[in-house]
């Protein structure tokens, strides 16, 4: 083979499946070979000391573009995202909610020169006919986002239409992502907490209750096992939502389960001292060191990461009551920090974190093997990182427009050295390199 443009040498590569010493090969933004082959580049790049991994696909962020820039946009937003380790992501706004093709065909013009890494779209449940879940199959969306209680400004979907949705558009393999939490209960927990003039930070666990995410996830959990549609229940915040899900998919259900570090990394308890700042639903509920033994454990075959990445600023969370402040916390600047740490301590392997915020992911939406992989003929996206490095966070790191994060002052272990996207340098110790418009625009490919 000639024409070598970019050769990674003497890494110590990471995959899905295995860890390994040798080079990775690039020729017109593709992998091109992996091992230590005889082959001539015309650059190369001294990867040792260093893991080679693939870029990481980040299937859940809300960039709020255009509609909410002030709290973020996609170029900010994807720049975060190329400084720690992601190379593809997905964008699902729920204040520019796309519910149609012609909602999907703007929303994907509008962004095409604004990302710095690779980008897909999700669409959300229709609000007109289940027809339009068609229409945006044919324009390559990612998912559907369901919400089965009204959240964010988008109206809560009933379990009717949701069955009829999963029926009609089960067989052709888009997957339905869904916010669990059930209507009636957060409702009624917040007749009830307004009506004893509540303000304290203490209502969010209780008008977003556990019970709440339960019985909707229960309910989801049916209507996938009745449909055989693709099914996935987003930010799962305890292990009986995962369990759940678990005994759905003996019933034959094709359900998928969402973690996001912040179910790991936060307390309860935590809102009561910070309020809006640990305002997020469902809401943290780990209360000991044992709780979050068992969210681990519930980490199997089924699962991936994603960080549900919906930023404030510290100005935006703190106006106003706890009733009105933004739901939502900043995650594309720390997800794959978390993952990092966890390996370095043995938590997970460094194979297992590729598949949790890599490979599944891509997999699960469309963008495999293009994404998700180093092998040859994917996109010669790749992350080089340094697994010795420990660091405090601190919110002056955040390059998302929130400006802040819930983890300043801890240390993590594993670091971001440098990220590229199809061959080219996309990022360097925690700087974006890349303008906005170098990222494209993926379409989905089904089935899975």
């Amino acid at each position: 083979m000639t024409g070598i443009d970019l050769a990674i040498k003497n890494g110590r590569i990471v995959t899905a499946d295995g860890e390994f010493c040798g080079d990775v090969y690039i020729k017109s933004g593709k992998v091109a070979g992996l091992g230590q082959l005889d082959l001539r580049a015309e650059n190369s790049v001294d990867a040792s000391g260093l893991l080679v991994m693939p870029g990481m696909f980040e299937s859940h962020a809300h960039l709020m573009d255009p509609a909410e820039t002030a709290r973020e946009d996609m170029p900010t937003g994807t720049a975060a995202a190329a400084a720690q380790g992601v190379t593809s992501l997905i964008e699902h706004s729920h204040c520019t909610a796309v519910h149609s093709g012609a909602e999907f065909r703007n929303k994907r013009d509008y962004l095409k020169d604004r990302s710095s890494v690779d980008f897909g779209i999700g669409a959300h449940f229709p609000t007109e006919s289940i027809d339009h879940v068609g229409e945006v199959l044919r324009e390559g969306a990612a998912f559907i986002k369901v919400m089965t209680c009204t959240t964010h400004g988008i109206k809560g979907v009933s379990t009717g239409d949701l069955h009829a949705a999963m029926s009609r558009y089960g067989e052709t393999g888009i997957p339905f992502l869904i916010h669990a939490e059930d209507e009636g209960l957060t409702a009624a927990a917040e007749r009830r907490l307004k009506a004893a003039s509540r303000q304290d930070g203490g209502i969010i666990p209780e008008w977003r209750s556990r019970l709440a995410e339960i019985v909707a996830a229960e309910s989801v959990a049916a209507i996938a096992a009745a449909t055989g549609a693709l099914t996935v229940i987003a930010h799962c915040s305890h292990p009986d939502v995962f369990r759940i899900a678990q005994t759905a998919r003996q019933r034959g259900a094709r359900l998928w389960t969402e973690a996001c570090p912040q179910y790991f990394a936060l307390r309860e308890d935590e809102v009561l001292s910070y309020g809006a700042l640990r305002k997020f639903t469902p809401p943290n509920r780990m209360v000991s060191d044992g709780d979050v033994e068992a969210l681990w454990a519930c980490i199997g075959e089924w699962a991936y990461f994603a960080s549900d990445h919906a930023p404030s600023t510290l100005a935006q969370k703190k106006s106003g009551s706890i009733w009105t402040a933004p739901f939502g916390l900043p995650g594309l600047d720390t997800t794959f920090r978390f993952l990092l740490d966890a390996a370095a301590k043995g938590r997970i392997s460094y194979p297992l974190l590729v598949d949790l915020y890599s490979r599944r992911p891509a997999m699960l939406y469309g963008y495999y093997p293009r994404k998700g992989t180093l092998s040859p003929g994917s996109d010669a996206d790749f992350v080089l990182v340094d697994p010795d490095a420990e660091y405090e966070m601190t919110d002056a790191m955040v390059i998302s427009k929130a400006g802040w994060t819930p983890y300043a002052g801890r240390i993590f272990r594993g670091r971001a050295r440098a990220v590229y996207l199809r061959g080219m340098k996309i990022a360097e110790n925690g700087r974006c390199l890349a303008q906005p418009g170098t990222g494209e625009f993926m379409a989905a490919r089904r089935p899975f």
